[in-house]
């Protein structure tokens, strides 16, 4: 059972790795749906400051990935807001961050684990050695709400999700430009900034973390995005509404549990 609050409450607040010999069972991919995208990753010249700010030289410089697309492919039609990730590293840290065009920025959950996705949420998947078993995935909402969990395997594979892992020394920050849970004028969006740990990301990468220059992961990013309305001055979800899915890189179905058609991201200086 989740906790959930009133919708107006505003809140102050790859395969660079050998991924072995184990079995699995990759899904093709749709002929239409064009290989995975690619990401060059370069060091961070200097640490950052988590803050869901954007505005620092590092970030300036690390190229964004092209605008998301539907989670089925660019043959759908477009999403409606824009969506963009950008990605730095060093030898602490995998940073992440993203920039989400939203009128209406609006949140409710805040208990660590709830689950997220049920508001507007930013999502990072990350399968370090590509081979669909032992991967981490993280939620965000717009009032820094996480819920992190690890995969055993894909849930095609049987999972299960161990929804009690924690995604320990992660540093997160969002930041809203705007003002949240108020219906009555029009926001520009919200960003945010993780600070993921090599030291967590680790545990079960079965390769280098922090990566070798050279080291390619396997990753992808979802942004899930509900429709609304207003009622007596508050944000509510459509009763019945199904969540726009949005992503750096398609799947082809409405499954982000697919890891073999994931990103790939390069680990440069």
């Amino acid at each position: 059972m989740h906790t959930r609050l009133p919708f107006c409450l505003v809140l102050v607040l790859v395969t660079g790795c050998a991924s072995g010999n184990r079995t699995a069972r990759p899904s093709p991919a749709p002929p239409e749906l064009g290989p995975p995208l690619r990401y060059t990753c370069h060091r961070a010249v200097q640490p950052l400051t988590i803050d869901g700010r954007l505005d620092e030289p590092a970030w300036k410089l690390a190229a964004p990935t092209p605008p998301f697309v539907d989670i089925q492919g660019p043959h759908m039609p477009a999403p409606r807001f824009e969506t963009r990730a950008r990605m730095l590293w060093d030898d602490t840290y995998f940073y992440i961050a993203a920039e989400m065009q939203e009128p209406h920025v609006w949140g409710t959950l805040t208990e660590h684990d709830e689950i997220v996705f049920h508001d507007n949420d930013f999502e990072v998947f990350i399968d370090p050695d590509g081979d669909r078993r032992e991967y981490y995935e993280i939620e965000i909402n717009a009032l820094n709400t996480i819920f992190d969990l690890l995969l055993v395997r894909t849930y095609v594979d049987g999972g299960p999700a161990l929804h009690d892992w924690n995604c320990a020394g992660l540093v997160t920050a969002s930041h809203i430009d705007g003002t949240l849970n108020d219906p009555s004028d029009t926001d520009a969006g919200w960003t945010i900034e993780m600070a993921i740990p090599w030291t967590t990301l680790a545990q079960y990468a079965r390769c280098p973390a922090p990566p070798d220059v050279g080291d390619t992961w396997r990753v992808n990013f979802s942004r899930v995005e509900w429709r609304h309305r207003v009622a007596d001055g508050c944000y509510e979800r459509l009763p019945d509404a199904v969540a726009d899915n949005w992503v750096w890189t398609p799947q082809g179905v409405i499954n982000m549990h697919l890891p073999e058609h994931w990103g790939y991201v390069e680990f440069a200086e």
